[in-house]
Order: C-alpha cells, then sequence, then structure tokens
C-alpha cells in the first residue's frame, strides 16, 4: 500500500481544540470520500501541548498513480486537483492549516510485525520521521534500517504492530522513512520510547535499550521528528 501523512500545524489563532473540532468534523468526511483512498486514519497527539505538530492525517491508496493524482507529487506541496473531493480538501485545508509549515510524505508501507491483523483503531502510535545520518546515503540508509535496525525494533516490549514506510521519491523526500511502532497501552510506549517531546529517553533494559544504542548508527536523531499519538480508522475498505 502507497500512503500519504500529513504532519498536521494549525492556523495561527486557532487553538488545539478548535483545531481537532474543525479537522474531524468537517474536513475529515471531505477527505476520506477523495477518489482512490483505500484506508484514512488520524493520529490525535496524547500530550498537545509538547507535541511537535497537531495531529496527522494518513491517506492510503493501492496504486501510486492514484494518490499523486489526488494528492500531488513527492516535494511538491503546491497541487491543484481540478476535480471531486481531492479538489473539495484542497480548498478546505485553508480554513484550518498552516499548509506551509506541513510537511508531507508519500512512501510505501511495509507492515515488519503484525499482532492485530492490521486492526489499528484505538491504538497508540509513535511515528518517527527518520533523517539519516551526515555522510551516508539514502541506499545505505535503507540497508542499514531495514535489515539492522528493524529486526530489534519490532521486537521492543509492547510493540503489538510495527510499520516501515520507505519513500517513492527520496530526492525529492523530506525524511529517509518513516518507522510506526503500535501499542496497546500508553505506558508500555512511554517506557519504551520516551514521552512526547523527549527526544533524550534512555531506556535501561531489553530490546528499547538496544534499539535506542542503535539509533546512532544510522539517524540524526535532532532531526527527527517524532509524533505519540492515538490512531482512528475513519475508513478501511483495504
Amino acid at each position: 500500500m502507497y500512503k500519504h501523512v500529513a504532519l498536521l500545524v494549525r492556523q495561527d489563532g486557532m487553538s488545539h481544540d478548535e483545531f481537532v473540532d474543525y479537522w474531524q468534523n468537517n474536513h475529515t468526511p471531505i477527505a476520506r470520500e477523495i477518489e482512490g483512498v483505500a484506508r484514512y486514519q488520524t493520529v490525535l497527539p496524547t500530550d498537545p501541548e509538547n507535541a511537535e505538530f497537531d495531529g496527522l492525517a494518513e491517506l492510503y491508496f493501492e496504486e501510486l498513480d492514484d494518490l499523486h493524482d489526488a494528492l500531488g507529487s513527492e516535494g511538491s506541496r503546491d497541487y491543484d486537483p481540478d476535480k471531486g473531493k481531492a479538489k473539495e480538501a484542497r480548498e478546505d485545508v485553508d480554513n484550518f492549516l498552516d499548509v506551509e509549515e506541513r510537511p508531507r510524505f508519500i512512501g510505501e508501507e511495509i507492515v515488519q510485525k503484525d499482532e492485530v491483523d492490521g486492526d489499528t483503531d484505538g491504538l497508540y502510535k509513535h511515528s518517527a520521521f527518520l533523517v539519516r545520518r551526515d555522510g551516508m546515503s539514502h541506499d545505505e540508509f535503507v540497508d542499514y534500517w531495514q535489515n539492522n535496525h528493524t529486526p530489534i525494533a519490532r521486537e521492543i516490549d509492547g510493540v503489538v504492530r510495527y510499520a516501515t514506510v520507505l519513500p517513492t521519491d527520496p530526492v525529492n523526500a523530506e525524511f529517509d522513512g518513516v518507522a510506526e511502532l503500535y501499542f496497546e497501552d500508553l505506558d508500555k510506549l512511554y517506557d519504551a520510547l520516551g514521552s512526547e517531546g523527549s527526544r533524550d529517553y534512555d531506556p535501561d533494559k531489553g530490546k528499547a535499550k538496544e534499539a535506542r544504542e542503535d539509533v546512532d548508527n544510522f539517524l540524526a536523531v535532532e532531526e527527527r521528528p517524532r509524533f505519540i499519538g492515538r490512531e482512528t480508522v475513519q475508513k478501511d475498505e483495504t
């Protein structure tokens, strides 16, 4: 599956609660009906005051061409769809989003572990938007991430689902990849990966400790946005 992840930043003068109300009740009914969307999920921050973004919007497509037709190509924020729900959704974002401050990522999802049969509704998710270490090519980064780090990360205590998302157009992508770790319990997420807003977590046991030590081998940790939230599946035709 191909997915478009939008890291949302609310407009100036709008509170987080006002943003959420508009997003969930006005925009979401439009977005989930965009042509080609097979699955749509929103992720709300567990700790809005310390979150780096106001939310994540994730739209899945079976075909990459369908995604590009609806939402634009990698690296292009000024897409201008001219028909259907995609046009309506693009016009509506100006009512609640700071579009220029909203990073986006288009990639192909690889499910590395799944103990919930794809049912992520209500789960807590840690999304790490990865930036490779200086001196490392994107291909070198992907090789290390997929073959060295992923076998560690998917065995972190409490992880019930783990997916990696590789950019479809690495040259123009804003990040080198996204790592998504799901937990059924928020305390277990915090124990393993730190609390919202804290990148300097220091787990002292098990696979969480091993994974934390390993990230320095391939990531520029300080340049890696992260987001902790609770996922709501708004549409699923997969």
